[in-house]
């Protein structure tokens, strides 16, 4: 199992030596990133680390105006040593198949990715890798790991994203009062009385939770089934190399060292879905 880190600094050296692999979000066509890089920034960031592995996420709703140049993109991609593209909206495996591209692909479409027999299709489909959704269970994650073709990828460190908006959500709320203000809210939910960060950027407005999941307990676990990578996602994570160094002992030790667990306890109590079941019921 390796660390896969979606960055929040375009100083690519920090990571070196404390992860597997790291996730590049490219400008224009991936959505709720720290920093965005360009296709040419990509190649040469692939060049100069030619012992790391390199994903890119391409993760937006794509527009009938925006085909031709993700064809383009996708084309130039396919190009660099690169592992895999995320991809969320389906225009860009059908790209793929169009184009008849090399370079793998990642199933991302966030809360759909939630049992083997549809990774299974997506596999048949030539997508090799999947990113399961948050909303599954520990157990859950578990089954796809051990009875699906996918190499799957779990979510494990992040202030997890919630929802994402085409609108401007924040613009249009100060707009609304008359006011100006900055591209971030921070917002309480009455119900659950939970805080959530609202984020406007160019492509839309994204939704994270305020609290840190923490899924280092469950890392062992994923381990153990056989899952292909943990994925860390760095903003607003303190101490975020020194957390990355430690996980990277850890596994490289088989995941035995439970002062690892104990240790990483400070990030919070927060496990997200990995032991908490989604029941819907009829509301009377």
């Amino acid at each position: 199992m390796k660390i896969l880190v979606e960055v929040a600094s375009k100083d690519i050296s920090r990571y070196i030596g404390k992860c597997d692999a790291i996730l590049l979000g490219i400008d224009k066509f991936s959505v709720m990133n720290s920093v965005t890089f360009h296709v040419d920034e990509i190649k040469d960031i692939v060049s100069t680390y030619s012992d790391m592995e390199f994903f890119v996420k391409m993760d937006k709703n794509i527009f009938n105006d925006e085909i031709e140049e993700v064809k383009k993109i996708l084309q130039q991609l396919n190009t660099i040593n690169i592992q895999g593209v995320f991809f969320y909206d389906l225009a860009v495996l059908e790209l793929k198949k169009e184009l008849s591209l090399s370079i793998d692909f990642v199933w991302s479409q966030t809360h759909m990715v939630t049992n083997y027999r549809t990774c299974d299709y997506y596999y048949q489909q030539g997508v090799r890798y999947a990113l399961l959704s948050k909303e599954i269970t520990l157990e859950e994650i578990l089954d796809i790991a051990r009875n699906s073709s996918i190499k799957t990828i779990v979510e494990v460190v992040s202030l997890p994203s919630v929802g994402y908006s085409r609108r401007k959500l924040v613009h249009n709320y100060y707009e609304d009062l008359g006011e100006s203000g900055s591209s971030t809210l921070s917002v309480l939910e009455k119900i659950t009385n939970k805080k959530y960060l609202v984020k406007e950027e160019k492509e839309g407005t994204g939704f994270l939770l305020d609290e840190v999941l923490n899924g280092t307990s469950v890392i062992s676990s994923l381990y153990q089934a056989g899952c292909s990578y943990v994925l860390f996602r760095e903003e607003g994570i303190s101490n975020f190399l020194g957390l990355l160094s430690d996980a990277k002992k850890y596994m490289d030790g088989g995941c035995l060292d439970s002062s690892y667990v104990e240790k990483y306890k400070k990030l919070g109590d927060s496990t997200g879905f990995f032991f908490k079941k989604t029941i819907y019921k009829v509301k009377k």
